[in-house]
C-alpha cells in the first residue's frame, strides 16, 4: 500500500515530516501516478502523518467551523447553519484511534486508558477534544473546532444578517461608553465572533488583554495581549489556570481586561477586576438565555468560593450589559440586549431590546440602557430622547433585524 510504503520511508529518516519529504518519499516509491496524482498523494499522505488525515480536505471549507467524529463512519460538520453528515469516513475504529492520539499527543498530553478524555490546542488553529472507549460507548470520539483568522467588521455581521442597524449602533456605543458586558448565549451561537469584532471598536490607544483557555479570539486591533491557560504536563505539575492569567493580567495595565469565557472559579477575578476600575471590559458566558445569566454567575461563583449575596453585590456594580445572542433557522442572530438590574424578585437581565418573530422590540429597561449609553450623543441625531433617537416608541417595534 502507497500510504504504509511512505510512511515507513519518511519515519525511518532522521528529517522532519514535512510536505517537501512526504512529496520526495512518494516519488521514490515508483509509483506511476503521474504530476495530479503525485500531488493529491502527497497531499493526502501529509495529512494522514502529519494534519487531520481523511478529516483534512473539509478545513479547507473556510465556513466549517466544528467537527465531529462520532464513529468511523459517523463524521458531521458545522457551516453555521446547523449539523451535517459528510461523506468522509474512516476505514477503521482503530485509524479514528489512532489519529486522536497524534493530535493529542502533538498538543503536549497523552490519551489512553490513565487519560481517557483530553483537550489540547495545535498549530493551525484546531482546538481537538477526544475521548476514548469505554468512556464513550461508541468508540473514539473527536470533536474538532477551527479558529479561522479571518476577522469580521460591524458591518460585515450586519450584512450576515446577525443584527440590524439600530442594534449595531447600540453595540457600537456600548464600546464606546466603555460599558461592561457580557454576551451570552449557546455553544457555537456566534458568542466569540461577535466579541472580537466589537473589541475592534476599541480606541486605537488601548491596551487589551486577553485571558482565553484556548486562543480563539482575534481582534483587529493594533494593541493586543493574549494569555492562554496551560494543563498540567504528564506529571500534572506546571498548570496555570484563568484565574491565576487574571491575576497577572491586572499587573500588565490593561485598558480592556477580557475573558474569553466565564467557565469556573475565574469569574471571582474578573468581577474583582471590573469593580476596581478596568471598566470597559467582560467577555462570554454559557447561557441558554439571557434571564439566566444571574443564576450562572452565582453558580460560578460558588465554585470560587463566593455565597449568592456576595456573587450579587460584586455583579451589581460590576456589569452593565448582557448582549445575548442564538442559532436560529436563518443563522446566528442577536436575540437581546439586557440590563443587570436588581429587582424585588432578586439580580435580573431586564430586556431593553428582543428580537421577536416580528422584528425587535423595546423592553421594560430601555430608558435606562439609553441613558447609560448616551445615545443622544452616540448616534449623532437630535430629538429630545433616546426612544425618538432610534424612532422608538415605548412597547412598539422598530424593524426587522434581519
Amino acid at each position: 500500500m502507497l500510504l504504509e510504503t511512505v510512511r515507513e520511508t519518511v519515519l525511518s529518516g532522521n528529517a522532519p515530516v514535512t510536505p517537501s519529504t512526504v512529496a520526495a518519499a512518494v516519488q521514490a516509491s515508483g509509483r506511476l501516478l503521474g504530476t495530479a496524482g503525485a500531488l493529491e498523494a502527497a497531499e493526502s499522505i501529509n495529512a494522514e502523518l502529519n494534519g487531520l488525515g481523511p478529516l483534512q480536505h473539509l478545513t479547507h471549507d473556510p465556513s466549517v467551523t466544528d467537527i465531529f467524529v462520532n464513529g468511523p463512519s459517523s463524521i458531521w460538520v458545522d457551516r453555521g447553519q446547523g449539523l451535517e453528515r459528510s461523506s468522509v469516513h474512516f476505514d477503521s475504529e482503530q485509524q479514528v484511534k489512532s489519529l486522536a492520539a497524534r493530535l493529542v499527543s502533538a498538543g503536549g498530553r497523552r490519551l489512553d486508558d490513565g487519560s481517557p478524555c483530553v483537550d489540547v490546542r495545535l498549530r493551525g488553529g484546531y482546538r481537538v477534544h477526544a475521548v476514548l472507549a469505554p468512556i464513550s460507548t461508541a468508540g473514539t470520539l473527536l470533536s474538532i473546532r477551527i479558529r479561522r483568522e479571518e476577522t469580521f467588521t460591524m458591518a460585515e455581521l450586519r450584512e450576515g444578517g446577525m443584527f440590524g442597524e439600530a442594534v449595531e449602533q447600540i453595540l457600537r456605543a456600548i464600546m464606546q461608553q466603555r460599558v461592561s458586558f457580557l454576551i451570552s448565549g449557546a455553544t457555537g451561537s456566534g458568542k466569540t465572533t461577535l466579541l472580537s469584532t466589537m473589541l475592534g471598536l476599541s480606541h486605537p490607544s488601548e491596551r487589551l488583554v486577553l485571558i482565553e483557555d484556548a486562543s480563539e479570539l482575534n481582534p483587529t486591533h493594533q494593541h493586543v495581549i493574549s494569555l492562554e491557560s496551560r494543563h498540567g504536563n504528564l506529571e500534572g505539575g506546571g498548570t496555570l489556570d484563568l484565574g491565576e492569567l487574571v491575576r497577572q493580567a491586572l499587573r500588565m495595565r490593561p485598558d480592556r481586561l477580557i475573558v474569553g469565557e466565564c467557565r469556573g472559579a475565574e469569574v471571582r477575578e474578573l468581577l474583582t477586576a471590573l469593580n476596581t476600575g478596568h471598566t470597559g471590559g467582560g467577555g462570554t458566558i454559557h447561557a441558554n438565555t439571557a434571564e439566566a445569566v444571574p443564576a450562572r454567575l452565582v453558580a460560578l461563583g460558588a465554585l470560587a468560593g463566593l455565597n449568592a449575596e456576595a456573587v450579587k453585590l460584586q455583579v451589581s456594580s460590576a456589569l452593565d450589559v448582557v448582549i445575548h445572542v442564538a442559532r436560529t433557522p436563518l443563522g446566528r442572530k442577536v436575540a437581546s440586549i439586557g440590563v443587570l438590574m436588581d429587582t424585588p424578585e432578586g439580580q435580573a437581565v431586564v430586556p431593553a431590546l428582543q428580537l421577536t418573530p416580528h422584528g425587535l422590540v423595546q423592553g421594560p429597561s430601555w430608558a435606562q440602557l439609553a441613558a447609560r449609553l448616551s445615545l443622544n450623543k452616540s448616534l449623532h441625531v437630535s430629538g429630545p430622547t433616546a426612544d425618538q433617537d432610534l424612532g422608538v416608541n415605548p412597547g412598539t417595534e422598530i424593524g426587522r433585524d434581519a
